[in-house]
């Protein structure tokens, strides 16, 4: 017995895959109009509501973009707007997926952290530093400001390495709402002035231009970090 949905489904994904090989291939680049739809169908053998469904998903990807009145075209593949759809992924993730996101932090944000060390600049420096300002306080000291203070802190500290892709990376890993969470349970806890301490010493690495310092403070950071989480989750299991 035939699946009509799944066949339409397989047919979109050719035409979605013959479109992103017309991009890479250079027959249709950044800022460049796509042929008409029913140019495309005819050309890649699809029917023209596939072909339709195939631009509507390239749009949803960032890949496209429709114009009013002018047609479809590429758009400029930035990486932050091609991963714009993975921005959500630490806004929406919770328990196991959530600690999984941290994992892959920690794998990712110490090479950068180190690589921001050899290349940030004078200007990228003073950034970072006016966001470590605003993180700073008592311990008790605590506000959506400090939240999004320290948000801004890594991902500038990112987009300080010059690599767009990575920036874009890091902002999906990146969530106002789960700092908050962050902050908050430590408040509790008492362990806010380690959080403001790592800041200090990734500061500090950075300003000295010592990538295996950054690298290393970085790591003890999103641990500390992970750690938190991992025993909140179980202390959850615990009690369910």
């Amino acid at each position: 017995m035939s699946d009509p949905d799944g066949e339409r489904t397989s047919v979109t994904q050719r035409a979605v895959d013959r479109i992103k090989a017309m991009i890479s291939t250079g027959e249709v680049g950044p800022g460049e109009r796509l042929p008409t739809e029913r140019d495309l169908s005819a050309r890649l053998g699809v029917s023209r509501s596939s072909m339709r469904e195939a631009i509507r998903a390239l749009t949803t990807l960032g890949v496209l973009e429709s114009r009013h009145g002018a047609g479809v075209y590429v758009t400029a593949l930035r990486p932050a707007d091609l991963l714009e759809t993975f921005s959500v992924l630490a806004e929406v993730s919770q328990g196991r997926t959530l600690l999984e996101v941290l994992q892959v932090r920690r794998m990712l944000e110490p090479a950068a952290t180190a690589l921001a060390a050899a290349r940030a600049g004078a200007e990228d420096l003073d950034r970072i530093g006016a966001l470590l300002d605003r993180m700073e306080g008592g311990p008790d000291v605590l506000c959506d400001d400090t939240v999004t203070a320290d948000l801004g802190f890594h991902q500038a500290i990112v987009a300080s390495t010059g690599n767009a892709t990575l920036a874009a990376i890091n902002d999906g890993l990146s969530s106002h709402t789960f700092n908050a969470r962050v902050w908050a349970g430590h408040r509790e806890a008492g362990l806010t002035a380690e959080l403001r301490e790592d800041h200090r010493r990734i500061h500090e690495a950075l300003v000295a231009r010592d990538p295996e310092a950054a690298r290393a403070v970085a790591t003890t950071h999103v641990l500390r970090v992970e750690r938190w989480l991992g025993a909140e989750l179980a202390e959850g299991t615990t009690e369910g």
